[in-house]
């Protein structure tokens, strides 16, 4: 008999259940095993070419004067990446004004040394010696001037000796740091324009200047986008400190390790030593900008939702304990 419901119709059998079969990814099985083959067979070229000799790396990459060219490099990417940083933000807000020449005035900035590129501005720089043997900072008396008027007076406040103080390490710095603020500034402009416009109105709203507001509320939102590629430029900047070595700077790791392998005509050997050291302080910055990054971006993920419980309270619809629904 056919079982009937209680509405007189038939009760329909019950489906049986599904049996679900995962999807079949040969192709990932393929790519693993290929990449697990070319990263064994690069181990091998490691441990079996003697052209690595590791031996001689061991023996030559961790002496004194190389951990001292170690300490100059993380010396020039600080020094190279604070003034960047700082000059870089002064010419976003430049960029940003309503002014003509202020505005032009930070985008030839910007122009000029996006178009340089950082080995020939610290050749440049080095070189600076040529152009201006002394410069000299004062009042504008000029000589005729003084013996025109029957006195003796040196306008000269102080004056610097391009010769003592532009050194390899200084003209190496100067040009990394002033390349650097005009990437910089574009990186602060865009994480400016990327905060909304009302914050700012709002702001001014309540009576705050113009300085406080882009310290206040501005760059902390504009943190979230700043961070991450300020991370990349700093990455990028311990690399570009091996370019100060044509300055010459001696004391730099790239020039110390290169002047080993000339003078032991062992080159390959720490050329490998010189990527060992990058690789590892590159790592140790890597570690710090993630955690840079995860405190510059919390509360982010969650403010969709916020916004949104926010649109539902107007509607009158409560949360959590806090009340009512809809009058």
């Amino acid at each position: 008999m056919t079982d009937l419901s209680k509405s007189g119709e038939p009760e329909r059998a019950r489906p049986e259940a599904i049996k679900a079969v995962p999807v079949r990814h040969p192709g990932r099985w393929v790519a693993t095993v290929v990449l697990l083959v070319l990263a064994a067979m690069f181990v091998h070229m490691l441990v079996t070419n003697k052209a690595f000799d590791w031996s001689f790396i061991v023996d030559n990459a961790f002496r004194p004067n190389i951990v001292e060219g170690v300490r100059t490099t993380v010396l020039l990417t600080v020094f190279a990446m604070v003034i960047g940083i700082l000059l870089g933000a002064v010419l976003a807000v430049m960029r940003l004004s309503p002014n003509p020449l202020v505005s032009g005035t930070s985008w030839l900035y910007t122009w000029f040394f996006r178009a340089a590129p950082r080995l020939v501005l610290a050749i440049l720089f080095g070189n600076m010696a040529i152009l201006y043997a002394k410069v000299e900072f004062g009042l504008p008396f000029d000589a005729q001037l003084a013996d025109l008027l029957g006195v003796d007076i040196d306008g000269t406040l102080f004056s610097i000796n391009t010769r003592t103080f532009l050194t390899g390490f200084m003209a190496g710095l100067l040009a990394l740091a002033l390349s650097e603020a005009a990437y910089m500034a574009e990186i602060v402009r865009a994480g400016i324009m990327s905060v909304d416009p009302g914050q700012s109105e709002a702001a001014a709203a309540l009576g705050m200047s113009r300085l406080r507001i882009m310290r206040r509320v501005v760059l902390p939102q504009a943190m979230r986008v700043i961070i991450p590629p300020t991370g990349n430029e700093t990455i990028a900047m311990l690399k570009d400190t091996s370019l100060v070595a044509f300055v010459p700077v001696t004391n730099e790791l790239f020039f110390r390790l290169q002047a080993v392998g000339n003078r032991t005509f062992h080159p390959f050997p720490m050329l490998v030593a010189a990527v060992g050291w990058y690789v590892a302080i590159t790592s140790v910055l890597l570690v710090g900008q993630y955690f840079i990054e995860r405190h510059f971006a919390r509360g982010a993920a969650g403010q969709g939702d916020a916004r949104q419980r926010g649109r539902l309270r107007v509607r009158g619809i409560g949360f959590g304990g806090g009340g009512g629904g809809a009058s």
